[in-house]
């Protein structure tokens, strides 16, 4: 149980979970011509799964004086798993990344797709040693690589196979996966800021430079009102230019993507503890996963 919470698991169900419902619940159901098979498909997921696990894991590696002052009774590296197997478990799975990843993009015929993954397990060891403590960068790093995995999806399956009879159906779906992975990219960076205002504490004796350490706590609040406000404007212009015809996407949105988000900018309002900001953080994963099991329905936009 130790090495699942290591590798932050549930986090890690939430990206299978969104690449499935991309491959078989959207783009099957258009029935375009794929890149991938089943088998590629799945290694596809484990390669992401892997990247994303060892980047958790270095994540800790890093983290652990202020992980002590933030979250003392979760932390692992360094009680329940030595920090030696925590870096060889980091080492193995990049490695595994990496090269299952480098056999994916050799076998849609674009081996320079392989660059993708050294770039990923690159940025995560900079983003854990150095960058997460830089203002900002590192917010909207980790925002870009959780939307990287919705994209890359898109990238393997679509990109290689593109064809004349097939070309604009594929490139609207693309384009669909290009629009969720802006909608993950911004939810992210709202619960990355929101998180930072949680572990303050911790991030203050690391020396951080996060936007509440910065900005202080009030202003950082402010911000993540604001972007709040920003993410609910751009949902509804979405809707209002690509999903308006179809009542079921609408309501969809409306009940179960809107009303949470605008939910979540009231409380966030006049959050103050820090129980309030993981009350915010686990509530914008809740949005992102109803987010994302949308594009389910999304066969009643596009034909």
């Amino acid at each position: 149980m130790a090495f699942l919470n290591l590798i932050r698991y549930q986090n890690l169900i939430i990206i299978i979970l969104m690449q499935v419902f991309i491959k078989y619940g959207f783009f099957e159901v258009l029935q375009i011509p794929l890149a991938l098979s089943d088998f590629q498909f799945y290694l596809l997921v484990i390669a992401t799964v892997f990247s994303a696990a060892a980047g958790n894991i270095i994540n800790d590696c890093f983290d652990t004086d202020i992980d002590t002052i933030n979250k003392p009774s979760k932390v692992i590296v360094g009680k329940t798993i030595s920090e030696t197997t925590a870096y060889r478990l980091y080492f193995i799975l990049n490695i595994l990344g990496v090269g299952i990843g480098f056999y994916l993009a050799n076998a849609v015929g674009k081996p320079s797709f392989s660059i993708l993954f050294v770039l990923i397990s690159a940025l995560l060891y900079f983003y854990s040693s150095y960058l997460k403590g830089v203002f900002l960068i590192g917010n909207i790093l980790v925002s870009v690589l959780v939307a990287a995995s919705v994209l890359i999806v898109g990238l393997f399956d679509i990109l290689p196979v593109l064809s004349t009879d097939y070309k604009l159906l594929q490139l609207k779906a693309v384009t669909v996966i290009v629009h969720y992975a802006s909608f993950a990219f911004l939810l992210n960076l709202l619960r990355e800021i929101v998180k930072d205002i949680q572990d303050v504490n911790g991030d203050k004796k690391g020396n951080l430079q996060t936007i509440p350490i910065v900005l202080g706590r009030t202003r950082a609040t402010y911000i993540v009102f604001a972007l709040g406000v920003f993410t609910i404007i751009c949902i509804i212009i979405y809707m209002y230019t690509y999903l308006y015809s179809t009542e079921v996407m609408v309501f969809y949105f409306l009940f179960l993507i809107l009303a949470p988000l605008l939910y979540f900018c009231i409380k966030s309002w006049s959050a103050e503890r820090v129980k309030h900001y993981a009350f915010l953080s686990l509530l914008l994963k809740g949005i992102l996963c109803t987010g994302m099991i949308s594009i389910l329905l999304y066969k009643h936009v596009i034909s």
